[in-house]
Protein backbone atom coordinates (compact mmCIF):
# COMPACT_ATOMS: atom_id res chain seq x y z
CA UNK A 1 0.00 0.00 0.00
CA UNK A 2 1.33 3.35 -1.34
CA UNK A 3 0.98 6.08 0.89
CA UNK A 4 1.37 9.80 -0.83
CA UNK A 5 2.59 13.17 1.19
CA UNK A 6 1.19 15.99 1.41
CA UNK A 7 2.69 18.60 -0.61
CA UNK A 8 1.16 21.51 0.87
CA UNK A 9 3.30 24.56 2.10
CA UNK A 10 4.15 24.71 6.06
CA UNK A 11 5.04 27.70 7.26
CA UNK A 12 9.05 27.77 8.19
CA UNK A 13 10.43 26.06 11.42
CA UNK A 14 11.60 27.72 14.49
CA UNK A 15 13.18 24.47 15.07
CA UNK A 16 16.75 23.06 13.43
CA UNK A 17 16.79 20.00 11.74
CA UNK A 18 18.28 18.15 14.35
CA UNK A 19 15.35 18.38 16.74
CA UNK A 20 12.85 17.72 14.64
CA UNK A 21 14.59 14.60 13.55
CA UNK A 22 14.63 13.79 17.24
CA UNK A 23 10.88 14.26 17.30
CA UNK A 24 10.41 11.87 13.84
CA UNK A 25 13.07 9.19 15.82
CA UNK A 26 10.66 9.51 19.29
CA UNK A 27 7.36 9.09 17.48
CA UNK A 28 8.66 5.83 15.64
CA UNK A 29 9.76 4.96 19.19
CA UNK A 30 6.42 5.48 20.57
CA UNK A 31 4.89 3.64 17.66
CA UNK A 32 6.50 0.53 17.99
CA UNK A 33 7.54 0.76 14.07
CA UNK A 34 4.16 1.17 12.88
CA UNK A 35 2.22 4.49 12.91
CA UNK A 36 -1.35 4.77 13.13
CA UNK A 37 -3.38 6.69 10.50
CA UNK A 38 -2.95 10.11 13.27
CA UNK A 39 0.14 9.06 13.68
CA UNK A 40 1.33 9.26 9.92
CA UNK A 41 -0.31 12.62 10.00
CA UNK A 42 1.97 13.85 12.49
CA UNK A 43 5.22 12.52 10.37
CA UNK A 44 4.31 13.60 7.34
CA UNK A 45 3.96 17.09 9.05
CA UNK A 46 7.27 16.64 10.61
CA UNK A 47 8.84 15.36 7.22
CA UNK A 48 8.29 18.39 5.89
CA UNK A 49 9.33 20.77 8.74
CA UNK A 50 12.41 18.50 8.77
CA UNK A 51 12.88 19.16 4.61
CA UNK A 52 12.23 23.06 5.44
CA UNK A 53 14.92 23.24 7.91
CA UNK A 54 17.42 20.84 6.89
CA UNK A 55 20.42 22.54 5.02
CA UNK A 56 20.67 21.37 1.11
CA UNK A 57 23.54 19.15 1.38
CA UNK A 58 20.94 17.09 4.15
CA UNK A 59 18.15 16.68 1.82
CA UNK A 60 20.50 15.23 -0.91
CA UNK A 61 22.25 12.59 1.23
Amino acid sequence: MLHSMSTSVEPASDRSAAEVNEEIRALWLRSGGTLSGEQRKEYQRLVLEWAAAAPQSQRAA
